[in-house]
């Protein structure tokens, strides 16, 4: 298992003359021994970039990674002692289930006797010991990407597993089930774990910290709580949730923030930088729909069993507000946002607030 460390790291595919010919900006982040954590990000917005460079794959064109305080930046995949799991199962369709496990380790010239304990210890932990004898050839491709993670998992030396969107082939109903045998596994082996995927519900029910991507930029790392009920960032907060954050033009006035021209109470005071364009975030979580507040006009309301999300315009800006299942809208709603759940934004970056906020 093995620290890792970004230092400076940028790439680009060609010439850079500008900081926007970079794949990758600038990126300086340190990732815990044994921590498990999801890159998550749109497509194009470099986080399999940064995994190749992570595996050997790629070289950056500036910085270094240290895996474990050892500078790795020039050393090929084979020479960090990763394993990696692609989108599509890797496997050895003429050998059965438990001669996949153990065809890492029979190449390290591992004992025979540990090389047995091992592969039972993974059988069990994938719940794989009933078809350990079994062929990979014809194997569902969930089994199949079982086997590709359990000869990560098999292994005790390694520094790192990379996951490279590994659930992709597998049916929807499977992934519940895989994913929580992922989980299953990093408390079990306790490996430093890192997981690429554009899929939130994946990111979030995996890892213990979200590497969120945007542009080429690490725009957050926290925990699902934090991405939640602090993006630093406002894309954070249009692609974490469901529906996404609201996102509202305003003027700030001291604890008052301006939209249209009514006001909205702040739970401190902010103060932006001049010429900064400021935004109110919130989400829909936090707006109940009531007699008082900012004016809402309905546009839609969707009915999804547990709860109702009512979709409308406050000064012409699209918002939604989740109601619990069984809750009235009024005819004429008015908005009102949680004080202490309402984030402030210049130029797309969480504003601090200038007075303390009040607990939660």
């Amino acid at each position: 298992m093995a620290e890792i460390t970004l230092d400076h790291i940028r790439h680009a595919y060609g010439p850079a003359k500008s900081r926007d010919d970079y794949a990758l900006k600038e990126l300086n982040h340190v990732w815990s021994d044994g921590g498990a954590y999801a890159l998550l990000g749109p497509s194009g917005c470099g986080k399999t970039t940064l995994l190749n460079i992570i595996s050997g794959l790629l070289t950056p064109s500036e910085g270094r990674i240290l895996f474990g305080g050892k500078d790795v930046t020039g050393l090929p995949p084979e020479a960090r002692n990763i394993a990696q799991v692609f989108q599509f199962p890797v496997v050895y369709d003429t050998m059965s289930v438990a001669e996949n496990l153990a065809f890492p380790l029979k190449n390290r010239g591992v004992p025979a006797a540990e090389i047995k304990a091992r592969v039972a210890r993974v059988l069990d932990m994938l719940r794989l010991t009933a078809i350990a004898d079994k062929k990979a050839a014809g194997l569902t491709a969930d089994n199949k990407q079982k086997i590709s993670l359990g000869r990560g998992m098999v292994r005790d030396d390694v520094a790192a597993i990379l996951f490279d969107e590994p659930l992709t082939v597998i049916d929807p109903h499977l992934k519940w089930e895989l994913r929580a045998g992922l989980k299953r596994l990093h408390r079990e082996f306790g490996h430093t774990m890192v997981y690429v995927t554009h899929d939130q519900t994946e990111a979030l029910t995996f890892a213990d910290k979200v590497v969120v991507m945007y542009a080429g930029e690490v725009v957050q790392v926290g925990t699902p709580e934090e991405l939640f009920l602090t993006p630093t960032h406002t894309f954070v907060g249009y692609f974490i949730g469901s529906p996404g954050m609201n996102v509202l033009p305003v003027t700030l006035e001291g604890t008052t923030a301006r939209v249209g021209g009514e006001e909205v109470a702040l739970p401190a005071a902010f103060a932006a930088p001049a010429g900064a364009r400021v935004e109110l975030g919130v989400r829909p979580e936090f707006v109940t729909l009531g007699a008082e507040g900012l004016a809402f006009t309905t546009t839609r309301v969707d009915d999804v069993g547990r709860e109702k999300i009512v979709h409308g315009t406050i000064a012409g800006r699209d918002v939604a507000a989740i109601l619990p299942e069984g809750a009235e809208v009024p005819a004429e709603p008015r908005a009102r946002f949680r004080l202490d759940r309402i984030n402030l934004y210049a130029d797309d970056w969480r504003l601090a607030p200038a007075t303390k906020e009040p607990a939660a």
